[in-house]
């Protein structure tokens, strides 16, 4: 694309769209990176858009077209982080507290910002967006639960720095220049950042979840049928023996197969009928989860959460399970 297509007074709406719009998968999986949500990334990158629209009479031509649109989009990402009063991460329940040990005891929903999913249909046409050659993460690492997680507990500009330098591969120069800062403020912030993500990640990088082969579809199709069947026996019987179960916005967590069963146990007793619809999310296998509904809707299949799973060595490693009805119609259910 020409640096100068998109300059002066003969660019209308339409035009100016039409130019910007096959840059927004990927100025939105940046938003969800820097904001830890899939609602306020669509937001952002609305906003983004009609900055730039609003501003285009001084985009001089000086840079690319994308490399603008991520200026504003990160900068809007910012504020929009400063304006959360220090509540500028999204996390996860196990990357907030001890493990529980007990089953749920009507302890409140907590009114922190929980880290949200990400779907894999948003992702489709990103794959091969190759990322300079700088860049630490591939797209699969760079995209998956953990590795969102873990950059949420970097300050916000530590966090924009860390991926446009090792997500997206851009030089310092061309990142100080995003940011407004000197080069020797951007190496500085890169080195404090990664010092935090190889404390989250101590054996190294996190690693991508690999293509779904014939061992791991069997597990899925297991997975399935347990929930499916009420067969909490064969659920545990999935996970490894150090798994994770978490369940934002609940802040209950449960490490390992043993505390796990606890909870399981409880959920025995309630006797809730689900279906499990396949789908992906951050690379990982997911579902859709539908509840059967009480009351006068009884008889119907209601939106009730989204399950991501990380699988390892052919068994369950974590299962967080979003209890969030509005993700799955965000999902397409």
């Amino acid at each position: 694309m020409s640096t100068s297509a998109a300059h002066g007074p003969a660019v209308d709406r339409e035009s100016f769209q039409r130019l910007a719009e096959p840059h927004r998968r990927e100025l939105q999986l940046h938003c969800y990176r820097m904001l830890g949500s899939l609602d306020d990334a669509e937001d952002l990158v609305q906003e983004t858009f009609l900055r730039a629209w609003r501003a285009l009479d001084r985009f001089e031509g000086r840079t690319s077209l994308r490399a603008w649109l991520y200026r504003i989009a990160t900068n809007a990402c910012l504020n929009a982080l400063s304006s959360r009063r220090g509540a500028d991460r999204r996390v996860l329940p196990e990357n907030r507290g001890a493990p529980f040990e007990h089953p749920p005891n009507g302890a409140p929903v907590t009114e922190l910002a929980w880290l949200e999913p990400y779907p894999d249909s948003a992702l489709e046409g990103l794959a091969d967006l190759a990322p300079g050659p700088a860049a630490r993460y591939e797209m699969r690492e760079a995209v998956q639960l953990a590795f969102v997680a873990a950059i949420q507990h970097l300050p916000p500009r530590q966090r924009a720095v860390l991926l446009l330098r090792d997500v997206l591969g851009w030089s310092a120069a061309e990142t100080a220049g995003l940011l407004d800062a000197s080069v020797a403020a951007v190496n500085s912030a890169l080195q404090r950042g990664r010092a935090t993500m190889e404390r989250r990640f101590p054996a190294g990088q996190p690693t991508a979840q690999p293509e779904t082969d014939e061992r791991d579809r069997e597990l899925l199709d297991r997975y399935v049928r347990a929930w499916e069947d009420d067969d909490l026996d064969e659920l545990l019987a999935l996970l490894r023996e150090d798994a994770v179960l978490s369940m934002p916005p609940s802040p209950m967590w449960y490490r390992g197969r043993d505390s796990i069963a606890t909870f399981v146990g409880w959920l025995r007793h309630r006797k809730s009928r689900h279906r499990l619809v396949p789908t992906g999310a951050n690379g990982q296998p997911a579902f859709l989860v539908y509840r059967l509904g009480g009351g006068e809707g009884a008889e119907e299949w209601h939106p009730h959460a989204v399950q991501v799973l990380t699988l390892r060595e052919g068994q369950i490693a974590a299962l967080t399970n979003f209890l969030d009805p509005h993700l799955v119609e965000a999902f397409g259910g």
